[in-house]
């Protein structure tokens, strides 16, 4: 059980929630959370956006009758959160560009901060794709070197996958499908990591509800994901 510390609307949908609870989660890795008893009957997957040794946020959207629980706690209300489960994004350094459309960009605060705490040297440029308004620009701008933002459009237009050493992303899937294929066209479609999206309704591969299908057979997003290469999942 975890007590919330914040809960701030940031858009007509987005919301920012931190809570207070001990964590050793890697970047890209997600936590079930609930905050109910018995309805909604699942536990909704979310992805770490920020943690430190005591607290952890998340980034949401209010798109059903989970998150708008969510979005009605309060600082002080407790909040049920299992995890941190899934893989995470690799260790690397150099040219890395992170993509993401919508709450696809939650994993990459997380992630451009640890890359850069581990590598100062290391370029990070960040793609944020959004439907009509943008958020978080600001503290997006902090964790990495350049970011580049699309409203409405097309993000995966804004970036040549050729300049960069790594390229991770995270969003719809048609849009990481397009990234691949841009990657795949320029030679370097093995340098593209993806976070998939998939509905979860355990979160540590009991169910097989977030099985996808990769070039290995069925894989379980929860489990041996969320992180995958893209030429695994989109190289069928």
């Amino acid at each position: 059980m975890a007590e919330i510390l914040s809960n701030q609307r940031l858009s007509r949908d987005f919301y920012l929630m931190e809570t207070a609870f001990p964590n050793t989660t890697g970047m890209g890795q997600f936590y079930m959370l609930r905050a109910w008893k018995e309805y909604p009957i699942l536990s909704r997957p979310i992805s770490a956006f920020d943690a430190g040794p005591d607290k952890v946020s998340f980034l949401y959207k209010t798109v059903g009758t989970g998150t708008e629980i969510f979005s009605r706690l309060r600082p002080g209300d407790e909040i049920t959160l299992q995890g941190p489960l899934g893989n995470t994004f690799p260790e690397v350094s150099g040219s890395i560009a992170m993509v993401g459309g919508g709450v696809g960009i939650a994993p990459f605060n997380l992630a451009a901060r640890r890359i850069k705490a581990a590598s100062p040297e290391s370029r990070i440029d960040l793609y944020l794709g959004f439907s009509d308004e943008a958020v978080l620009v600001d503290q997006f701008s902090a964790a990495a070197d350049t970011v580049t933002v699309n409203v409405g459009g097309f993000i995966t237009d804004e970036i040549d996958p050729s300049r960069y050493d790594y390229v991770f992303t995270c969003g719809p899937e048609i849009m990481m499908k397009v990234l691949f294929e841009k990657c795949r066209a320029s030679g370097c479609g093995d340098k593209l990591y993806v976070s998939m999206e998939n509905r979860m309704a355990c979160g540590i591969g009991a169910c097989l509800v977030c099985s996808c299908r990769t070039v290995h057979g069925n894989r379980k997003a929860c489990k041996d994901g969320p992180v995958f290469r893209a030429a695994e999942v989109f190289g069928l």
